[in-house]
């Protein structure tokens, strides 16, 4: 069954945002929206959002489904938004439960599950029209982390970046590298072909990119292509981790994403 894709690129945060809809019956879901967010200011703004419903307007679809790979640290989720203007379930992984009571704990925020319709468990289905989508279980960067397939795509949130950028990391509360590397092995087991969109990218002197397959991925990735271990890949991590400075919009981001955004 053919999947229509529409990449939306956010140059601020890097992230990169989705509309896949089925073109037998214009059914529609949106992966990983941005709301505008001035950190100076806390005001946010929807013109990032809007380009998504413009595009939904534009083609005639019907939004059934807003997908959260994960709880993002780096922009604050358009999904409530989203929701308002074209409706929609606002998914996640089930796993949330786990960051929205660690956060609970560290910050004294909401543990609630208010915000978000359905809480999605590992190797749970469901459609988008016709199209069959799965959602696969892909914690390490953070534990709620998940990668949708959809038909021959996968949206594999911050868990690998374009081959050349490498890998999302794995020191926020509830990451773990040793975990990251085997979801990292989880999607690299997929057939060669497969489809993979990232969900943000960080152009080393390049314009920004965000399709890659399975294959590219295992050959070049240069933080995970085969021949890298467990043990070398947690090693680098690890390290690497220890140099990155905290998001810039993560308290924000955060304090609304484990609510369902925006």
């Amino acid at each position: 069954m053919p999947v229509a894709i529409q990449a939306f690129h956010d140059p601020i945060t890097g992230t990169v945002s989705y509309v896949v809809h089925d073109p037998a019956t214009r059914q529609a879901a949106v992966i990983d929206p941005v709301l505008d967010h001035d950190l100076a200011t806390g005001q946010s703004g929807t013109a990032s959002a809007d380009l998504l419903l413009a595009h939904l307007r534009e083609q005639g679809l019907a939004l059934q489904w807003i997908l959260e790979t994960h709880v993002h640290a780096d922009h604050v989720s358009a999904a409530r938004h989203l929701q308002r203007e074209a409706g929609g379930l606002i998914a996640i992984g089930e796993h949330i439960r786990e960051v929205q009571a660690t956060l609970g704990r560290l910050r004294g925020w909401p543990s609630d599950n208010d915000g978000f319709d359905r809480l999605l468990s590992d190797g749970e289905s469901f459609q988008i029209g016709s199209l069959h989508a799965t959602a696969l279980l892909t914690p390490g960067h953070t534990p709620a982390d998940l990668a949708f397939q959809i038909e021959d795509a996968v949206f594999i949130g911050d868990t690998l970046f374009m081959p050349d950028v490498g890998s999302a990391r794995a020191d926020f509360p509830g990451g773990d590298a040793t975990v990251l590397y085997r979801s990292i092995r989880r999607l690299l087991d997929l057939p060669p072909e497969t489809r993979l969109f990232v969900c943000h990218d960080y152009p080393p002197g390049r314009e920004p990119r965000w399709q890659t397959t399975v294959a590219e991925q295992r050959a070049a990735n240069i933080h995970a292509h085969d021949g890298v271990s467990e043990a070398e890949f947690v090693a680098m991590r690890q390290a690497r981790d220890k140099t990155l400075a905290a998001p810039r919009l993560m308290a924000p981001s955060l304090q609304a994403n484990i609510r369902g955004g925006g």
